[in-house]
């Protein structure tokens, strides 16, 4: 029986794939679009009765779709592949304006009355607190290990 393995020589290159600190920051990057995608359906479904004008809706819709798309391409493509540009980008639209626009809301709610007696305690707003928070962990997670030694040393390559 014939084996198709053969030894290495001094021509053959290993391909080395990302560190793990860069593995780790594209799943936390993945994750956090991924919470941005549920809570937009979560939103849209809430939108369902008829508060909001169905054009508005559907060009929200699309809108989010493109960005999330092409939020998903540039971590699988570039970020991963250690394209430094891309790091740049995922810590300014995500670590910063992103997460600017996931805690703007409720602080602003908490400094003006800050009722929790007012919160109407249901599925859904439990399914988006939990979501939410799991997409603030993931930005933080992505914006800390994107920037470890490691992946310092994979972005300047």
């Amino acid at each position: 029986m014939a084996t198709t393995q053969r030894e290495l020589t001094i021509h053959d290159t290993v391909r080395m794939g990302p560190p793990v600190a860069v593995r780790a920051a594209t799943g936390a990057w993945l994750l956090a679009v991924g919470a941005g995608v549920a809570e937009s359906v979560l939103g849209v479904i809430g939108a369902l009765d008829g508060s909001v004008a169905w054009g508005a809706l559907v060009a929200q819709v699309a809108f989010r779709a493109i960005v999330y798309g092409g939020l998903f391409v540039v971590i699988d493509k570039y970020f991963r592949l250690g394209r430094n540009w891309s790091r740049q980008l995922l810590a300014v639209l995500l670590g910063v304006i992103g997460m600017a626009t996931l805690i703007v809301g409720p602080v602003v709610w908490l400094l003006g009355n800050g009722d929790f007696s007012a919160i109407d305690v249901s599925a859904s707003f439990v399914a988006f607190a939990v979501i939410r928070s799991v997409h603030v962990m993931a930005v933080i997670s992505g914006v800390v290990l994107m920037y470890q030694p490691d992946a310092n040393r994979w972005f300047k390559r």
